[in-house]
């Protein structure tokens, strides 16, 4: 009885491991830097890069617009399988953003703002050598 009731609890301790590595796994395919393009979007903002990345067991993105260097970082971010969801607060209104993943090098989804959704194409941005 002793042995069953230590095979069950190593077992169990092995099962919560495995289960808790799987849900904080990083997704890798999204991480790193993309240039955005979204051409209905109001001018100033119609171009741009987006960086994800994953520290301290936990995803986060941020958003800087051509022409300008400020960096907004985003918030709630979330890479799950092929999708990635997260917010930016522009000029005092919030942008709830969600993308799939198409393929290693492009990703497609939307903005969502208070005036509606705009759509966005993103490319994986290759580093310089």
């Amino acid at each position: 009885m002793k042995n069953r009731i230590l095979t069950i609890s190593v077992l169990f301790l092995f099962l919560s491991v495995a289960l808790s590595a799987q849900t904080t796994a990083k997704n890798d395919t999204a991480l790193g830097r993309w240039k955005f393009e979204a051409p209905y979007a109001p001018e100033g903002f119609t171009t741009g890069t987006i960086e994800f990345t994953f520290a301290d067991n936990k995803h986060s993105s941020a958003i800087s617009f051509t022409g300008n260097d400020y960096k907004i970082p985003g918030d709630k971010t979330k890479i799950e399988k092929d999708t990635v969801t997260f917010s930016v607060v522009v000029e005092g209104n919030e942008v709830a953003i969600t993308l799939k993943i198409e393929s290693d090098s492009k990703m497609t989804g939307k903005a969502v703002t208070y005036d509606g959704e705009i759509p966005l194409t993103l490319t994986r941005e290759v580093p310089n050598k």
